[in-house]
């Protein structure tokens, strides 16, 4: 088990020009993450092998472990060309992380964005076609480097957990699992509990978040709030702090054996910096902490 940092954490440093993706290396290290996930917002590295280069050499000078990549991409088209356009744009990150040694790519299948009538079950029956041929094609061209691709629980519509198990079933493909985020299943009302309890069998990755919760009928007022698919409120919160049930979450996770990289994605409104500082520092010691049934009988 290893705790570290997905660079997203930190994209409002990066955005207001304080910090840099090497600068987030170098603040990771020396805050006490093991690894970290990039996220090429306020960076890229698709068309900048030089920048990709300097990322994996500092990575490596650090000794911090490059744990994934995550990126947006939409499977979701009328002509069947530019859903291979599409996989052939997918393609050429995963030429760049293949570069830079990453072994876990996650791409979404629907737009991140999407009006509320796309986020029903009818839409992604629709489409659901060309989520898994889109899916299947990566993954086929993953493999000869022996990348694992995902799909997260995330966005809008793609977000249940049985959503994510019938497209990794169809999908039928063993370098294709998910990556679990513990969070998100929030975003489409389902009790994060549940969905990490069905979908830690298929996990590659963990990522770690907290939310603040308040029902549809209790507006919270000024804030970074937003809505889920069915209006209730939610929050970005350091871990530990908001109301998803942080110890239980990690007892299941923890108890189904689940040995590799987690991985803090910090979206709260306290400066981001000192919730990702927190948030790594919370989750290993609730992880410490924890004590599954079979530790307690041996």
């Amino acid at each position: 088990m290893k705790i570290g940092l997905s660079t997203y954490s930190m994209v409002k440093k990066m955005r207001s020009g304080e910090m840099n993706v090497i600068d987030v290396l170098h603040w990771v290290k020396e805050n006490g993450g093991e690894h970290v996930e990039l996220v090429p917002y306020e960076f890229t590295v698709v068309d900048n092998y030089e920048l990709a280069e300097q990322i994996k050499d500092t990575a490596a000078e650090l000794g911090l472990e490059l744990s994934g990549y995550s990126l947006p991409a939409n499977f979701v088209h009328d002509t069947e060309e530019a859903l291979l356009e599409e996989v052939e744009r997918l393609k050429k990150h995963i030429d760049v992380i293949n570069f830079m040694g990453i072994k876990v790519l996650r791409h979404d299948v629907t737009l991140f964005t999407i009006p509320k009538e796309d986020t029903s079950i009818h839409f992604y029956n629709k489409h659901f076609d060309k989520m898994v041929r889109g899916s299947q094609l990566l993954a086929d061209y993953a493999k000869q480097f022996g990348i694992t691709t995902t799909i997260e629980n995330h966005g809008f519509n793609v977000q249940t957990s049985d959503r994510v198990q019938s497209l990794i079933h169809a999908v039928n493909r063993d370098n294709f699992k998910t990556t679990l985020d513990v969070g998100n299943f929030l975003c489409i009302d389902e009790e994060p509990l549940v969905g990490v309890q069905k979908n830690i069998p298929y996990a590659a990755r963990v990522h770690f978040k907290d939310f603040y919760i308040r029902p549809y009928y209790e507006n919270p007022g000024g804030g970074e709030w937003f809505h889920t698919v069915q209006d209730n409120y939610i929050r970005g919160a350091i871990i530990g702090h908001g109301d998803i049930k942080m110890r239980e979450v990690i007892k299941i996770v923890k108890g189904s054996g689940y040995d590799g990289y987690l991985t803090v994605e910090f979206e709260g409104m306290e400066d981001c910096a000192l919730g990702s500082k927190l948030g790594m520092e919370n989750l290993k010691r609730l992880w410490n902490e924890c004590v599954i049934a079979e530790e307690v009988k041996a």
